[in-house]
């Protein structure tokens, strides 16, 4: 088997293309012929030990592949060869070949690509368990996503209009907008890439001019950093505000706004929801997969790279790029 292995910390330059012995599976795993891996922002943060699960190197990062099954570990039933499946697992989807434990799999359709098929149960279960769990989204609320542009905002927007909301993307660029716009968001702000305190006065004027008196419902903030105190003032009486991601830094809060609006803060780690909680999760994914199938989301994505140029992935993500989601194919 081939893998991109990060064997000492640091960025995606340090990956390094490795001829490996392809494992057997172990008991109650599945052994993935992979076609696809999904590249997330999480991918650049493990391979610098910036990540909170930090695996013992050398290891592959990706934790998000579809392919199919081409081995079967004693005591798994329910597969068979050559099914068609996507499968999360900590890390280890930037190679040929994986071994995951059963229970992290899942079949796909066959009408479903193996490159949308990595790119889905990452990103729609992430925003799909902040928008229906987390925050209890109901139809005719106004919900703002930072960072709409990218894989787990651009998975928000199309559920957000899924649950019936007025949807507001924000983004940083004239593409991206119009990108989030062709996803069915309902109107579209853009940030600067740099926020001094001017800007985000700015910004908050925008928001709260798009979304009207009554304020935003629900803010979904995968961006964080100095963007998202500009968008907690724009919130609603009793409003939440999603925790996702922080790409633009760990930001800080007047802890005065929450008391002002009544409003929630509310964190979101669906990577733990999903081990604690199995059974709703497969509920959940079962929604999504339904979702799917009446076509109301699908996975856009916008590059996609061969396993050896997995540095220029990661760096695609890092940079900010995205539209949608990156993939790694492997011939």
């Amino acid at each position: 088997m081939r893998a991109m292995l990060s064997i000492e910390p640091g960025g995606p330059e340090t990956l390094t293309l490795t001829e490996l012995p392809t494992p057997d599976p172990a008991r109650g795993e599945l052994r993935i012929a992979i076609k696809a891996a999904g590249v997330n922002f999480p991918d650049t943060l493990i391979i610098q030990d910036l990540y909170q699960f930090k695996p013992p190197r050398p290891f592959a990062p990706g934790a998000e592949v579809a392919g199919v099954i081409d081995a079967i570990g004693d005591g798994v039933t329910g597969f068979e060869i050559g099914d068609r499946v996507l499968a999360l697992n900590a890390v280890g989807g930037f190679a040929s070949h994986v071994n995951v434990m059963a229970g992290m799999v899942l079949k796909i359709p066959a009408s479903m690509p193996f490159d949308e098929a990595a790119c889905f149960i990452f990103t729609y279960g992430t925003s799909h368990y902040a928008l229906r769990d987390r925050a209890d989204v109901q139809t005719g609320e106004t919900l703002l996503v930072l960072g709409a542009a990218g894989g787990v905002g651009a998975a928000a927007v199309e559920l957000g209009k899924a649950m019936g909301a007025r949807v507001i993307a924000a983004v940083s660029s004239e593409e991206k907008a119009a990108f989030c716009l062709s996803l069915g968001a309902d109107e579209a702000i853009i940030y600067p890439t740099e926020m001094d305190r001017n800007a985000q006065k700015a910004f908050s004027a925008d928001i709260k001019s798009v979304a009207g008196a009554a304020g935003v419902d629900v803010i979904y903030d995968a961006v964080g950093g100095d963007y998202a105190e500009p968008a907690l003032r724009s919130i609603g009486w009793a409003g939440r505000f999603l925790v996702v991601g922080f790409p633009a830094g760990i930001p800080k809060f007047p802890l005065n706004l929450p008391l002002l609006k009544s409003c929630q803060i509310v964190g979101v780690f669906w990577g733990a929801f999903v081990r604690r909680d199995p059974e709703k999760n497969k509920t959940y994914v079962a929604e999504l997969f339904d979702l799917y199938a009446k076509g109301k989301i699908r996975p856009r994505v916008s590059a996609s790279f061969p396993l050896e140029r997995a540095a220029d992935a990661l760096n695609h993500i890092q940079d900010r790029k995205v539209l949608g989601k990156v993939v790694l194919t492997v011939d």
